[in-house]
């Protein structure tokens, strides 16, 4: 008879998953967390917070645990399933997160906020608290967030396109350093292959997406599928009638746009404005 197979009994959700690796490695080493960070030479903190499931931690951290405990990849894989799990994600953009996955291009317009592919940890991190979220979710939330960037990386990257209200360029974070920050990040991403940047600028005049926030998906069956979003509100938008409705306004706002070129200088303006941290 062929041998049974032995079922580990462990979590099938992927960030729990990862976590429940995580303690089972360092277990069978019997090590604490304080031998574990001379080890490896990490905080302990850093650990404890993983192992609990506050915090994924990233790629660098983890690829050292993976050479440590000698899982060549073992955990590396089990940490980018649980960055992109849509379960982590609030259940109304949970559909929208899998499609993302999935899309060959995706295109957006922001009339107040920057997407999230293009968020820095801390721009993330306002704006989600902005909304109510707090405390351990609200760590949780940012991670998710500033995981799913990796989308717009790797080798084969699917193509992206942004157009970028003014207003979404002027409403600044509190803090002056991280809005630097997210402003430098916006220039470097604009100069990537697989990114265009366009910005609207004041003065342009009226158009038809003033009050709503899309992102337009196509999908590697060839369809073309559309979020929408305002303050309280997101929707899928399937219905090719609707979702060609949609991308007409989103062609003739981009119509109003600078070209990707003009974009960056823009924003390279709006950085040489901000006042710079006085040197010690």
């Amino acid at each position: 008879m062929p041998q049974r197979l032995v079922i580990t009994g462990r979590s099938q959700e992927p960030r729990a998953r990862f976590t429940e690796e995580l303690r089972h490695l360092r277990s069978e080493r019997g090590l604490s967390l304080r031998d574990l960070a001379k080890e490896v030479g990490w905080d302990s903190s850093q650990f404890s917070k993983m192992e609990s499931g506050q915090t994924l931690g990233g790629p660098e951290v983890v690829q050292a645990l993976d050479q440590f405990y000698g899982t060549p990849g073992l955990l590396v894989t089990l940490w980018e399933l649980a960055v992109a799990d849509p379960t982590q994600f609030k259940e109304q953009y949970r559909r929208y997160m899998v499609l993302e996955a999935e899309a060959i291009s995706l295109w957006h317009y922001g009339g107040g906020t920057l997407h999230g592919l293009l968020q820095t940890p801390r721009y993330a991190r306002e704006l989600l608290a902005a909304g109510g979220i707090g405390g351990e979710r609200l760590d949780q939330q940012v991670e998710a967030r500033i995981g799913r960037r990796t989308l717009l990386e790797g080798a084969d990257p699917p193509a992206f396109r942004t157009i970028l209200s003014e207003a979404a360029l002027r409403t600044s974070l509190r803090d002056g350093r991280a809005w630097r920050e997210q402003l430098e990040y916006l220039a470097e991403v604009a100069e990537r292959p697989n990114i265009t940047l366009h910005v609207v600028p004041f003065g342009t005049g009226l158009h038809g997406l003033m009050s709503t926030e899309v992102t337009y998906l196509r999908l590697l069956d060839g369809r073309t599928v559309a979020y929408t979003e305002n303050d309280v509100h997101g929707e899928l938008v399937e219905e090719n009638g609707n979702v060609e409705r949609l991308q007409r306004t989103y062609d003739a706002v981009r119509d109003m746009a600078l070209s990707p070129a003009e974009s960056r200088k823009f924003i390279l303006r709006l950085l040489e404005e901000e006042p710079c941290e006085p040197s010690i």
